[in-house]
């Protein structure tokens, strides 16, 4: 046990005056009231620092919870009836785990599971679901709930009270294969009228929410809907605020002055194999964290038992040990019992050992911390929801495992318990007072009262007095949108006359323009930047639409003189959230996701540079899926070689590949400005007027060249993936086929002129602007031939287009290889098939040196085509050295993979 050193505090000079200040502070506390002492003390503080006394600010306050018992709101409820359905639900989730993981299946292995997250949150969570929490309703939008991922078996536990999940579910906890279970952790994507957030990758939950609450206040202020009403509650384990997104937007927060989001963050002092600041206090560094960053903080560290104690500690002595004890003595302290507790709590003071003396060991014992202490808890949050001007987090201390016994409770080894012993589930039964005899004990059955016992209307009343269950989640929007037809995009479905060229970038910027015009879906176009708009030629949007900023543009902008000056307004459309890759995708989660959360359909764009997007933001990207988000990610100056100047770490070779593993991401990089409208119209057909649950991501280019314009009839291949953009010669033979996508589709073109004209192949050059698309159709024809062998077998619409013409295949792209390979299945066989790519690190250098450096430019291209000529014994193979020697190509440099 850590032990107080008096020593280390500066000792006190003049007692008596010190005395004398404290008397006085004390009088202005009980004539005048706390408020006029806090003024007293501020205006104190503020003249020292003008006298030029080193004041630093302190953002902690003493080891005590922050409402005085008398200024806490009383709880209406009946606590009794709360107490029992609490213990009701307590049994039930833990019945769930620990009889998924009786189970004994062939191939071995437990399901898991945890019991001791709930444990500790079960108190907090009956006060909201009973007396704060609002449903959806007419006149409430409905509170948005983050509830802490690993204690999901008790939101099932009083889902099954409520009548939302059957018995025959909770059987089935983890086993969801069948269609009859429930998911390990809140999946929107598994349980989609249930789950509203994924929160169990931790740190997520956190900074989705602060977005998320943000978004209420912009669809508020755009007058898009009614959010006045609704709070976010976002619970988080103290663990978990090691996660850099948990604390990453705690400022932006503050900033913005977002009183709609509460934190609870659930103090058990354990995280998941060992205690959170074994030697510190997370309260208190937690406090110092919030409190400097601008929020409102509650303390909720003890119950109602401590009370009369604390009143008795006039001299501070209680409070002193309360601060001196460092978390993995209060671990200690949960972990044993009274006995133990009074020897190394108060045992510290012999004025704190006298101060329980007449108390049991037993009674000590019951000294509950305040997150199990439901009119506290109740207090807490009443303050939390009429605190205004402020985000507001309370800091509960809880007991990780409450209730668990020597298996689990404040153990290390709580947060892995899954399987109880015969002795702990009675002593369980025993502690929450469940009715079931000995003899049901073996069978853990499930408890639920009789439908119009007092407990059950009860748990009925308050639901539908606050509007209706929760979690409860909203699959598609009530509202339909009309989207404009591809005409639409006219501006970039032509070719370009010469000295217009365009890149791919602009030709997304020239579709933003008609949807925005467009009077349905113009207000829900939802711009979102991370500080780059300029890069991407989007300034032109500030003046137009606005960045939306709560307090509007209080300073006159030093770009006032430019047409396209910087625009802040109360209203803004444009979300800019500076360089804030997180921020930017937590923000587009929030919109993508609108259509459930607020029943309004939003269309998030958010651009950003595509070697800062899933790669970096990977795990929210995964979230999205799970959420069955639908919006537009827009990765710009992509591909390995077209930053010239920027080097290793600007330059994307991959993310093409990382969008391909999102089940519902629909990839596409387009080379043409014709087929970012095709793509961007189809988006809008699924996501907004058929309201699939899918999103796109589509990597745009920044180099300007000419636009040949859309064939007419190339529509839907271009959605499916691939399409003939140049027929060969048919007067020349052999032909080979070149399939591109990107910046190095005009590469292929460029190959094909030098084939006809120099080695006289003809050569098909196919644009192929999803390879992760044709891998997954691919996939599904073989998958289909597999499983009905006597029916003749689908062909994958790779080998459909290819058998269109002959040859062997060359795909080329400024992605990695693995990209194109995907496709190596389906091309036609005995046709041959080599790729070209830019694996390895890329490196500064103008654009034509990275592509002979990576061998992906039209040298390479053709080397390449007449070498699988050669190998399929069309041309000889002196002509593939040849064309090696004509292009200066060196033979002995280090792979580029290694260079």
């Amino acid at each position: 046990m850590s032990a107080y050193d008096p020593s280390l505090s500066n000792p006190d000079l003049d007692p008596q005056e010190t005395r004398e200040w404290l008397d006085a502070l004390t009088g202005v506390i009980d004539t005048e009231g706390r408020a006029r002492a806090h003024d007293l003390l501020e205006s104190l503080l503020d003249h020292a620092r003008q006298a030029g006394i080193d004041m630093p600010f302190s953002a902690t306050t003493a080891y005590v919870n922050t409402i005085n018992p008398e200024d806490e709101a009383h709880c209406p409820g009946n606590l009794e009836i709360e107490e029992r359905l609490r213990n009701y639900m307590r049994w039930n989730a833990m019945a769930m785990v620990v009889k998924a993981n009786r189970h004994n299946p062939p191939d071995g292995g437990d399901l898991g599971g945890h019991i001791s997250s709930f444990a500790s949150l079960a108190t907090m969570l009956g006060i909201g679901f009973n007396h704060f929490w609002h449903g959806d309703s007419p006149d409430h939008g409905g509170d948005l709930l983050y509830i802490q991922g690993h204690s999901a078996p008790g939101i099932y536990a009083r889902a099954f009270l409520e009548g939302r999940i059957t018995e025959e579910q909770l059987n089935n906890f983890r086993q969801e294969v069948g269609g009859k279970g429930l998911s390990s952790y809140p999946h929107p994507k598994l349980m989609p009228e249930f789950w509203q957030f994924p929160t169990v990758s931790m740190g997520l939950g956190p900074i989705m929410a602060i977005y998320q609450a943000r978004f209420l206040k912009y669809l508020h202020a755009r007058g898009i809907a009614d959010t006045s009403k609704r709070k976010v509650w976002v619970f988080c384990g103290d663990g978990e605020m090691d996660e850099p997104e948990s604390l990453g937007a705690i400022g932006l927060a503050a900033r913005e002055k977002l009183d709609n989001l509460i934190f609870v963050v659930n103090c058990n002092l354990q995280r998941l194999d060992g205690p959170v600041r074994g030697n510190g206090k997370i309260v208190q560094e937690l406090e110092g964290e919030f409190r400097g960053s601008g929020w409102n903080v509650i303390k909720l560290l003890w119950g109602s038992y401590w009370d009369p104690l604390l009143a008795r500690d006039k001299d501070g002595t209680l409070r002193r040990i309360m601060m001196e004890m460092v978390d993995g003595d209060y671990q200690a302290c949960k972990a044993n019992d009274g006995a133990f507790v009074r020897k190394n709590f108060f045992g510290r003071d012999p004025k704190t050992a006298e101060m329980v003396a007449r108390l049991s060991d037993d009674d000590i014992w019951r000294l509950n911390r305040g997150g199990h202490d439901p009119q506290k808890v109740y207090a807490a949050y009443h303050a939390a929801v009429n605190h205004e001007g402020q985000p507001t987090v309370l800091l509960i201390k809880t007991v990780k495992g409450f209730g668990m016994g020597k298996s689990g409770e404040a153990k290390n080894t709580a947060h892995q318990t899954k399987k109880l012993t015969d002795e702990d589930i009675k002593a369980f039964r025993d502690r929450f007072n469940i009715p079931v005899t000995d003899e049901e004990l073996p069978n853990l059955p499930f408890i639920k009262p009789a439908e119009h016992t007092p407990e059950m209307s009860y748990l009925h009343e308050r639901r539908q007095a606050l509007g209706g269950y929760l979690p409860k989640r909203r699959p598609k929007a009530e509202e339909t949108l009309p989207v404009p037809d591809l005409s639409a995009f006219q501006s970039v479905l032509e070719a370009t006359p010469e000295g217009r060229e365009i890149s791919t970038t602009q030709a997304f910027v020239r579709c933003l323009t008609p949807l925005l015009r467009d009077s349905n879906l113009g207000p829900r176009v939802v711009p979102i930047l991370v500080d780059e708009a300029r890069t991407f030629g989007m300034e032109g949007l500030f003046r137009q639409i606005g960045i939306y900023a709560p307090e509007g543009q209080k300073y006159t902008p030093v770009d006032k003189d430019q047409v396209m000056y910087y625009r802040e307004d109360k209203a803004g459309q444009i979300l800019q959230e500076g360089i804030n890759e997180a921020g930017g995708m937590s923000s587009w989660i929030a919109a993508a996701t609108s259509y459930s959360t607020n029943n309004r359909v939003m269309i998030p764009f958010y651009i950003y540079y595509s070697m800062f997007g899933l790669q970096r933001i990977g795990d929210l990207a995964w979230a999205a899926g799970d959420m069955q988000a639908r919006g537009f990610l827009l990765g710009g100056t992509s591909g390995r070689t077209t930053l010239n100047g920027e080097g290793l770490q600007h330059e994307d070779g991959h993310s093409q590949l990382v969008a391909g593993t999102i089940p519902n991401c629909m990839s596409y990089d387009p080379s043409f400005a014709h087929e970012v409208a095709v793509i961007i119209q189809d988006g809008l057909k699924r996501m907004v007027e058929k309201q699939e649950n899918v999103f796109y991501y589509l990597t745009l280019l920044n180099e300007n060249y000419a636009q040949p314009g859309l064939k007419p009839g190339t529509e839907a291949e271009i959605i499916q993936g691939m399409y003939l953009l140049q027929d060969a010669d048919a007067s020349l033979k052999p032909q080979v086929n070149l399939l591109g996508a990107g910046s190095i589709l005009r590469e292929s073109v460029a190959a094909k002129e030098l084939l006809e004209s120099e080695w006289g192949v003809g050569a098909n050059v196919w644009s192929c602007p999803s390879f992760n698309l044709l891998a997954r159709d691919g996939q599904d024809a073989e998958r289909w031939s597999l499983l009905h062998p006597t029916e003749a077998p689908r062909e994958a619409f790779v080998t459909k287009q290819l058998n269109r013409t002959s040859g062997p295949v060359v795909a080329s792209t400024d992605y990695v290889k693995a990209l194109p390979e995907q496709i190596r299945a389906y091309i036609p066989k005995g046709r041959s098939f080599k790729v070209l790519g830019t694996d390895g690190f890329g490196r500064s250098d103008f654009r034509y040196r990275l592509r002979e450096h990576f061998e992906i430019n039209r040298h390479y291209i053709v080397v390449a085509a007449l070498k699988s000529l050669a190998d399929e014994g069309l041309v000889p193979v002196a002509k593939v050295a040849e064309a090696i020697a004509k292009y200066g190509i060196d033979t002995e440099k280090v792979n580029p993979l290694y260079a």
